[in-house]
Order: C-alpha cells, then sequence, then structure tokens
C-alpha cells in the first residue's frame, strides 16, 4: 500500500507507547516504506533523521513531521473478532433470548438485504473501526462482500469465509463452496487482507463439515476462527441433546445426539483443536476447557459486551490469561454490540473482570489491557512477528489517542488515561502501512457522506 507521504515520515507525541518496552515521554517514531523504522525520544529519533540525511553515501528524501501534542502515540488496536457486514442490523435485534436474536438475524440477512446492501454495511463498519483508531480486525462474514470493502478501506485484517451446514447430508456441497470461495479470495493476493475459514458454530455445523473445515485450514495454512462456548442454549445442546437449539434442528429432520461435554471439549475430540483455532467467546468454558485451549495452542477473542447484552455472563479471561493462552479483544458485530468503540470494549473488559474477581484486579491492570488490544490481538491472529508493537521493522501500523479533552485532565500516567478516561471520541490518527486512515476528523479513504446515505437507504429495508 503507498504511503500517504513521500519519503519518510516523522511522528512526535507527548508519550509515546511502544507496548514491548516502557512507555517514552515526548517520544517519536520514524516511519520509512511503510515500516517502523525508529522509536525513542524526539530528540533521539530527529537526531538519527538528521544524521541518515547528511550522509554521504544515503539518498535525500523529503522527510514529514507530524506532531501530536497532549497526545498518545500507540500501535493500532487489533479488533480480532468483528463482523462488518452485520454492521447495517444495529439495533435491529434487540430484547430477545439468544436463539430468538439468532433467528431474527437470520431471517434478515439471507431475507430482506442484498448484495449491495451488505457492501454498503462492510464499508461503514470498516469506517466506524478506524476511527476507533483500529488497524487490524479479524472479520467473519458469508455474503462475499467483504473482501473489496476491506480493501478499500485501508485496513489490515483475516478475513474469515464463514461457512454453515448442520445437516451431514449437505457437507460435501458445503465443503466445495468453501473451497471456491477461498479460491476467489486467494486469486486476489493482497499483502494486508488474508483469507481465513470459519465453522459457524456448534449448532450450525455438523461434524463431518467441521473435520472437513479443520483439514482444509491445515492443507492449505488458512486461519480458523469458530464461535463456542458463547451460551448456555449451546451448552445444553452439546452436552445434553436439549434446549431450543435442539429442538430446532430435530424440527428440520436434523439428528443430534448428546456428547455429554462441553462445546469445547467436543471440538477438542473432533480434532478440530488441531488447527489451533481462535475460539471466540468462550463464555462458558470452566478449568478443564481452559486446559484444552491451552495445550492446543489456540487462541480466544474476548468480546465482553456483546457476551453481556445477550445475556451469557462474563468469561474467564483472567483464567485465559494465567495459562498463557494467547487472547484479543473483540467487539463482535454492530448487531450485538451496538457500538464498536474499542476503547469503550477495553474498559468494559477491565470492569468486568474486576467486578467479578476482585481481589485479582492487578492482573489487568491499563498497562496489561493495552497489550490485549495490540500485541496481545495479534498474536492471536498469528501477525505479532508483522504488528501490534512500535518496533523497527514491523509494519507502521499507528494510532494516536489525545489525552487533551476535559475527561482526560489532569493526565498523570497517559495508560492509565486511555483505559479508563478516553474513547473513539478522543481517536486522532489512524495510518496502515504509514498511510493515513483517519485524520483532522476525517477518513480519508471511504466516503463516509456517500455511505450515510446509502445506509439509509438499506435500512430502510428492515423496517
Amino acid at each position: 500500500m503507498k504511503s500517504t507521504y513521500p519519503g519518510d515520515l516523522v511522528l512526535t507525541a507527548s508519550w509515546v507507547l511502544p507496548i514491548s518496552s516502557p512507555p517514552i515521554r515526548d517520544g517519536a517514531v520514524r516511519v520509512g516504506d511503510g515500516r517502523i523504522l525508529r522509536v525513542g525520544t524526539v530528540q533521539e529519533v530527529l537526531r538519527h533523521t538528521d544524521a541518515s540525511r547528511e550522509a554521504p553515501a544515503a539518498p535525500q528524501a523529503p522527510v514529514t513531521r507530524i506532531d501530536l501534542p497532549e497526545a498518545a502515540l500507540l500501535p493500532g488496536f487489533v479488533n480480532v473478532h468483528t463482523h462488518l457486514e452485520l454492521t447495517l442490523l444495529r439495533s435491529y435485534c434487540e430484547g430477545l433470548d439468544f436463539f430468538s436474536w439468532i433467528r431474527r438475524l437470520t431471517e434478515a440477512k439471507y431475507g430482506r438485504l442484498g448484495l449491495e446492501d451488505y457492501r454498503t454495511s462492510v464499508r461503514w463498519g470498516a469506517l466506524e473501526a478506524i476511527r476507533s483508531g483500529v488497524t487490524t480486525v479479524g472479520d467473519a462474514g458469508d455474503s462475499g462482500q467483504v473482501l473489496d470493502g476491506l480493501l478499500e478501506s485501508g485496513l489490515r485484517a483475516i478475513a474469515y469465509q464463514e461457512v454453515f451446514g448442520p445437516d451431514e447430508k449437505d457437507c460435501r456441497a458445503k465443503l466445495e463452496e468453501l473451497q471456491a470461495s477461498i479460491d476467489r479470495l486467494q486469486s486476489r493476493p493482497n499483502s494486508r487482507v488474508r483469507p481465513g475459514v470459519s465453522p459457524h458454530a456448534p449448532y450450525t455445523v455438523s461434524e463431518p463439515l467441521f473435520r472437513g473445515v479443520k483439514d482444509l485450514a491445515l492443507a492449505r495454512q488458512l486461519p480458523l476462527s469458530i464461535h463456542v462456548g458463547e451460551s448456555r442454549a449451546e451448552r445444553l445442546l452439546v452436552r445434553d441433546g436439549q434446549g431450543p437449539f435442539a429442538e430446532f434442528l430435530r424440527s428440520r429432520g436434523i439428528p443430534w445426539k448428546a456428547r455429554g461435554i462441553s462445546p469445547v471439549a467436543y471440538l477438542a475430540d473432533l480434532g478440530v483443536l488441531e488447527a489451533r483455532p481462535l475460539l471466540v467467546h468462550a463464555v462458558d468454558a470452566d478449568s478443564r476447557d481452559v486446559q484444552l485451549i491451552q495445550s492446543a495452542g489456540a487462541s480466544v477473542a474476548h468480546c465482553p459486551k456483546s457476551n453481556a447484552k445477550l445475556g451469557h455472563g462474563v468469561a474467564p479471561l483472567l483464567e485465559f490469561l494465567e495459562a498463557g493462552i494467547k487472547t484479543g479483544l473483540g467487539t463482535d458485530g454492530a448487531v450485538s454490540n451496538n457500538g464498536c468503540d474499542f476503547l469503550e470494549e477495553a474498559r468494559t473488559a477491565v470492569l468486568f473482570q474486576r467486578a467479578r474477581a476482585p481481589a485479582d484486579f492487578k492482573n489487568l491492570d491499563a498497562r496489561a489491557m493495552l497489550r490485549m488490544m495490540t500485541l496481545g490481538g495479534a498474536e492471536a491472529l498469528g501477525l505479532e512477528s508483522e504488528i501490534g508493537s512500535l518496533e523497527p521493522g514491523k509494519f507502521a501500523d499507528l494510532t494516536a489517542v489525545s489525552l487533551s479533552a476535559p475527561s482526560l485532565k489532569p493526565s498523570h500516567d497517559p495508560e492509565t488515561s486511555i483505559i479508563f478516561s478516553a474513547s473513539g471520541r478522543d481517536v486522532i490518527l489512524t495510518l496502515v502501512e504509514g498511510q493515513v486512515l483517519f485524520r483532522d476528523g476525517k477518513v480519508k479513504t471511504l466516503d463516509e457522506e456517500g455511505l450515510r446515505g446509502r445506509l439509509e437507504e438499506a435500512a430502510a429495508k428492515l423496517k
């Protein structure tokens, strides 16, 4: 992706938060060719810049400087679980139990919305992410309209192609459709947006389809993502063969036998954890499940607001972290979260864990949460060698959070201010590979006003 500025870019800020090393007061980051070249104090980085420009063997290149007084500069946020194509359904499925919520969502997806609606929805969701300081998403969708929107937006992403199929008789056809979708995604190679696969959940995917998708992921080296351990209804289905999902499957003539184990253990028995998937939600995870996830080397997408809004509870985040499980933060989709403000998501995550386990509140302080939002998310997606911290050689994916608003004053500690006082409205800059996606209150890669009109037209179909 072409940088916004010719030559190198130097960004200075009152604070630079590298994540992999301590905060730097009056810091700076130098960027060139889409990569981070140097991180340090303003004096160190500018001295290095001046020296490099004066070196006889070095070519003369323009250097652009962006000063961010009263702001913190840090790695771009990594939102490990989104559904951008469902942004259009914000506030559409309200006040429903989980099974009824799923049914209403499904009816809207396949009965009322067309491809152009999905295109608009993806772009609007990407716009919201960029404004919130997010530079990378792990997005799950099945409309086939996600790739173009992600490429246009400038975001980095793993685009997980979802597959559904609870009836074993449909397994071969579903796998063929999935492979065709992956072929289409891989026919347009892009270093920023990579394809993955997502067998949706235990209540929507048959045993042979789970195994087939796992084999496909391993054979083609594709990242794998699965919704699992999300709800009590899911546990009732897997463990006891009871509950609303079981009744619905039986009403469609799809047999289901009780496994007598948890949903996470069910995936382990199927061999699906061999692919080291990203397990989304994992609210309903006991100590045995935590052990299974850890031993398999799988990772977790923690979505606290969505979990709470749908009445699923609070996931054992502290236990995941204590076990060394790679865990990232996700907003889920706007259909279950309503807002995708990543800083608000982070604050919710910390507060829920402190309410759940007050004696352990020091285990999840502001610094730990900032790590989860950045390097932790990169680790959960398998991208930690490329993004997630401010280190020379990594991609120049950065965000800046203003510390100047009244609600952030005084700021005795920038990390605490960002987690406990800031919101997406305080984000003032978002870059991916040195390209400015958001600055001066405007998203540079997407037509916000044009999208706004198309969004309203699409939303009218749902009334």
